[in-house]
């Protein structure tokens, strides 16, 4: 069931529209229905709950549907509804929603991994589903047959997904912090490059980010590329030198290979995603003006533990959920400025 939130207009915050609780584990996944008042849930309870809004104000399951295993990722088409949800053995499973919401029909199950599956996409102009999952690889199904068109393998785990119908170029973020492009085609992929920025994993990569303020790639090099000192491992230069090698950094502006005297600066940088302040080089640094460290992003407390988000734009709604087994319905438009569509009210 869900709990109704009245919340006070003119705020430059988002507003919470509602609370949904009613899972036994943490939700994975939490996707607005678009142009009703429900929404979808799978969790690492092994359910599949689609909820409607009723005349009391409150979420209450339509569709309860046990899966054979954790759910991990899901992805839903509106205009055909269908929705692709995978689990924690590997597997995708595809079912079709009634236009009431009211029923679920099983379609098929596609063996796509062989550990947890991380993120899915469905293609409908190629009827693909596009997955990625602790196997390390990401592999491409087709939905009319049921069989596999190919996969590609990475050295770490696979642990998100943006794929772009246009130009069928999908983005495939990995455990490592490495965001790898690539092409794909019917029987085969090729790999258009690689991006190495974060020094973590990657729980999300925003493809109209990644598109217009791509990165620049880490450069690797035996001494610093500012100073031309040697980095501990040139033994060589070092003999040379008769001098210490020092420990390698990496400028976030440029990219170059640089020692820490030639990075001694730190600044954010918003239009390459730093909004918080990381290493740059000491000439980076200076060609950076004040405006460019405007800061491009808000930050609001959620107020639980969020481990997804999805957005329906035209609505300006968010949904977020996490391992606290709450579901929290937003209006974003307060951030955003867009106005609120009929059709999902806070009444």
């Amino acid at each position: 069931m869900a709990a109704e939130i009245h919340a006070r207009p003119q705020s430059s915050r988002p507003v919470l529209l509602s609370k949904v609780e009613g899972h036994q584990d943490a939700v994975s996944a939490a996707l607005l229905i678009p142009k009703e008042d429900g929404l979808i849930t799978a969790s690492e309870d092994r359910t599949i709950r689609v909820w409607l809004k009723r005349d009391s104000g409150q979420y209450w399951p339509s569709i309860y549907h046990t899966m054979s295993s954790p759910c991990s990722a899901m992805a839903y088409h509106h205009d055909s509804r269908r929705i692709f949800v995978g689990q924690d053995n590997g597997a995708i499973m595809e079912f079709h929603i009634s236009e009431d919401f009211n029923k679920m029909n099983f379609v098929k199950t596609y063996p796509a991994h062989q550990n947890r599956v991380s993120a899915v996409i469905f293609c409908l102009g190629a009827e693909w589903v596009i997955s990625t999952g602790h196997d390390k690889c990401v592999s491409w199904m087709c939905t009319r047959s049921g069989s596999m068109l190919g996969r590609h393998y990475f050295t770490s785990w696979a642990s998100c997904l943006q794929y772009d119908i246009e130009t069928q170029h999908a983005f495939v973020g990995d455990y490592s912090g490495q965001i790898t492009l690539l092409k794909l085609e019917q029987n085969k992929c090729t790999v258009i490059t690689t991006l190495k920025g974060h020094e973590g994993k990657l729980t999300s990569p925003s493809l109209p980010w990644l598109i217009q303020s791509l990165a620049p790639q880490w450069l690797e090099s035996d001494s610093c590329q500012k100073c031309e000192q040697p980095f501990f491992w040139n033994i060589k230069q070092m003999w040379d030198t008769k001098t210490l090698g020092l420990r390698q950094h990496h400028c976030r502006k440029c990219g170059q290979a640089v020692c820490g005297k030639c990075s001694t600066k730190r600044s954010s940088y918003p239009i390459m995603g730093f909004e918080f302040q990381v290493r740059v080089c000491d000439s980076c640094f200076e060609s950076i003006k004040d405006e460019d460290r405007t800061s491009l992003a808000t930050f609001h407390e959620g107020k639980h533990n969020i481990s997804h988000m999805s957005m329906d734009i035209s609505r300006g709604l968010m949904v977020t959920c996490g391992s606290d087994r709450i579901v929290k319905i937003w209006d974003m438009t307060p951030v955003v400025g867009c106005s609120l569509a009929t059709g999902f009210s806070s009444r």
